[in-house]
């Protein structure tokens, strides 16, 4: 043998290198996206769910896409701007995508104004809800209206004329519009005015009992008065949606308040992304409005009205019970004679909401802390909470009475920026430590920490992990998870994680928790490779995970590898999907499930290994690469086995075939499974769990 030279060994060829994955493997996000707005409106076209209920998933869809366009198509127009064109991941260029979600979006609003005019209302008016236009008003009716406008309407509007002495007015994102053209009489001369439909009054207004008409019909009808003495020649409906992402640099903010108030005044200025126009308008208003507005052709939705259908959720509200879901009460997971923290000393407590009444369990875990002598302190994270907080009140109860309260607020979560700036000033005010996370991360993980001290004279840790926000009102519509537990491996955690969140730490080694950006994609991909290594081992394997989206392309890669090597898989995601699951020798023995319905699924879970003991873990993240890697999110193990067991049959109930759910294609479609071969209904998972043994209806 000659020297320097090693001959392989046959059959020590050492690890062979995966073959590359396909570069077409991920499903484009903004088009995932928009599916899941589609299964949204489907539930809007469902005969067989309650009128009302139909009504608000109406305007929810309505809602969803108003906020993609002022995100996701602004961020993509930004990359634009700022000479960022390189391709996603699904394969298209910023241009490209723009065109193709243009395309797509332009179809599903028309099929949201379809919905709205050929099923909803006549069936409202079946039902003697009526939303009728001007034209459809009795002598009456118009009389009324004429005495609400001059009373109530009119003082609140500023027609603006546009001629060499008036520019043209700024619009405001969102903002209803009439787009009116006058002529005077005198001169024949013609000049376009706009009249802003004011956001403070009612969207629908109330005829009688149950007539509405929109508000942009009372004030056409009277453009006359606004400008007397005109010609009124035309009047047209229009709505203008911004870019309203916020960009504040930390690294070089020292005030990230004052920085983010500042950003929040320029919001109202972004560039426009869409422009709505009723499909009657002129081709030489539409031809003013876009130079004016600098709009493309793609950005330009001609629809037929009423523009503007978020406000049907004040339709939905409408006290019609048989035309609603029944109304519930929550389980007390956690009864009213117990002491909580005596119970904590004893077992964790598993709460699963809105199911478990989060007033008596997690709310009530904050206002016991907070009135208790023993307890000496209480940190908290507060990403999104209610207007009138009973957590807050509780927060600033807790430090008039002396006791150390630290809460690390998230002033960026967007679009609740103005509410966290004033609760962080107010809870700043009555003493609290107000600490806003992170330099360059949100903090969304959702935290509590009481620290108590015992008869014994010992400190005792009691923690809530939860995955969705500290507010008492979302709790009743959203389904999240949450745990309380006196578990000292969890409490050190949670008190080491506060520590790094509020001080100047980069402690990542945690027991019980799995943390992001440290330790979160690693521990899920070790755990991944685990259940891989069991299949090849002869052993089974298993993954399941419950998430709101998926598009972290290393966790996906992960999956996909775990596929390959015959793992079998189960995704239940609510939104975005961009794993194209069922492709042979990629991803054949993945299967992905989505349940929408009464309340938002919003928790995540994530279980490796089946069988008697698999590992469960739950908390605040998303597999997106902004929850693994620009923000601090926590997931916590689940250790009781009574726990496991509710989880995975949870997850049993989701996944099985008699379960309704959407079925993600490997094209990215989904396909509707809600009724059996016999066409009768499968199980409603959500309704399932509010009659189970646990829970009750308000009339059983």
């Amino acid at each position: 043998m000659s020297a320097g030279i090693v001959h392989p060994v046959p059959g020590d060829e050492g690890p062979v290198e995966p073959a590359p994955l396909p570069p077409e493997r991920f499903l484009n996000r903004e088009e995932s996206w928009l599916k899941f707005n589609q299964r949204v409106l489907e539930l809007a076209e469902d005969p067989s769910i309650p009128l009302l209920e139909r009504v608000r998933f109406l305007a929810i869809f309505a809602s969803n896409l108003d906020e993609f366009f002022r995100v996701r198509v602004a961020g993509l127009k930004r990359r634009m701007a700022t000479g960022l064109l390189l391709r996603t991941k699904s394969g298209l260029k910023p241009r490209e995508e723009l065109a193709r979600i243009a395309s797509i979006a332009d179809e599903l609003a028309h099929r949201h104004s379809a919905c709205f005019h050929d099923q909803l209302l006549p069936a409202l008016a079946a039902e003697g809800i009526e939303i009728v236009r001007w034209d459809d008003l009795s002598r009456e009716e118009r009389t009324e209206m004429r005495r609400l406008f001059r009373d109530r309407i009119r003082p609140v509007l500023t027609p603006l004329a546009v001629d060499p002495a008036h520019p043209f007015p700024y619009i405001s994102g969102l903002s209803l519009n009439l787009a009116v053209t006058v002529r005077n009489p005198a001169n024949g001369h013609t000049v376009f005015a706009r009249v802003k439909v004011p956001s403070q009054l009612p969207r629908f207004v109330s005829v009688s009992n149950s007539r509405f008409v929109p508000l942009e019909d009372v004030i056409a009808a009277h453009l006359g008065q606004l400008f007397k003495g005109m010609e009124i020649v035309s009047h047209d409906v229009f709505r203008v949606t911004r870019n309203e992402d916020l960009e504040v640099d930390e690294d070089v903010t020292e005030n990230l308040m004052q920085a983010l108030e500042r950003e929040l005044l320029k919001r109202r200025f972004g560039p426009p992304v869409r422009l709505e126009v009723e499909n009657t308008i002129s081709r030489e208003v539409l031809d003013l409005l876009v130079d004016e507005l600098g709009v493309a052709e793609h950005e330009i939705y001609r629809l037929p009205g009423p523009l503007d259908l978020t406000g049907m959720h004040a339709i939905a509200d409408l006290d019609r019970g048989e035309l609603s879901y029944r109304p519930f009460v929550p389980a007390e997971a956690v009864h009213a004679e117990d002491d909580i923290f005596a119970m904590l000393r004893e077992r964790d407590v598993l709460l699963h909401h809105p199911y478990d009444s989060f007033a008596t369990s997690v709310q009530r875990f904050i206002e016991q802390a907070a009135s208790d002598p023993a307890v000496l302190a209480i940190k908290q994270t507060l990403y999104r909470t209610s207007g009138d907080s009973p957590i807050v009140d509780a927060l600033i109860d807790a430090a008039e009475a002396g006791k150390q309260v630290v809460v690390v607020v998230e002033i960026k979560a967007r679009f609740d920026e103005h509410a966290n700036i004033s609760w962080a000033r107010k809870l700043e005010k009555a003493g609290c430590h107000v600490v806003y996370g992170v330099v360059g991360l949100k903090t969304h993980c959702k935290l509590a920490l009481v620290v108590r001290q015992e008869a014994s004279g010992e400190l005792r840790t009691y923690c809530h992990i939860g995955t969705g926000n500290y507010n008492p009102k979302t709790a009743r519509q959203y389904e999240d998870l949450g745990l309380l537990t006196a578990d000292r491996l969890v409490g050190e955690d949670v008190t080491d994680l506060f520590i790094h969140l509020t001080g100047y730490s980069n402690h990542s080694a945690y027991r019980r928790l799995l943390v992001a950006p440290h330790s979160l994609r690693s521990g899920l991909l070790a755990r991944i490779e685990r259940e891989v290594a069991h299949v090849r081992a002869g052993r089974p394997g298993r993954i399941r995970i419950k998430t709101n989206s998926i598009v972290d392309e290393p966790i996906i890669d992960a999956l996909y590898r775990a596929s390959q090597a015959g793992v079998p898989i189960d995704l239940w995601v609510r939104g975005i999907c961009a794993l194209r699951p069922g492709i042979p020798g990629l991803s054949e023995t993945i299967r992905v499930r989505s349940i929408l319905g009464r309340f938002l699924e919003h928790s995540r879970i994530y279980e490796f290994g089946g069988g008697r003991r698999p590992e469960i873990w739950i908390g605040s993240a998303d597999l997106m690469r902004r929850n693994i890697d620009r923000r601090v999110e926590a997931l916590v193990k689940v250790s009781s086995p009574q726990h496991r067991g509710y989880l995975s049959e949870l997850l049993d109930l989701a996944f099985s075939d008699t379960t309704a759910s959407w079925w993600l294609n490997p094209d990215g479609t989904w396909t509707r499974h809600h009724r059996n071969q016999n066409g009768e209904p499968l199980v409603d998972l959500q309704h399932h769990l509010v009659a189970t043994r646990r829970w009750r209806t308000v009339d059983d």
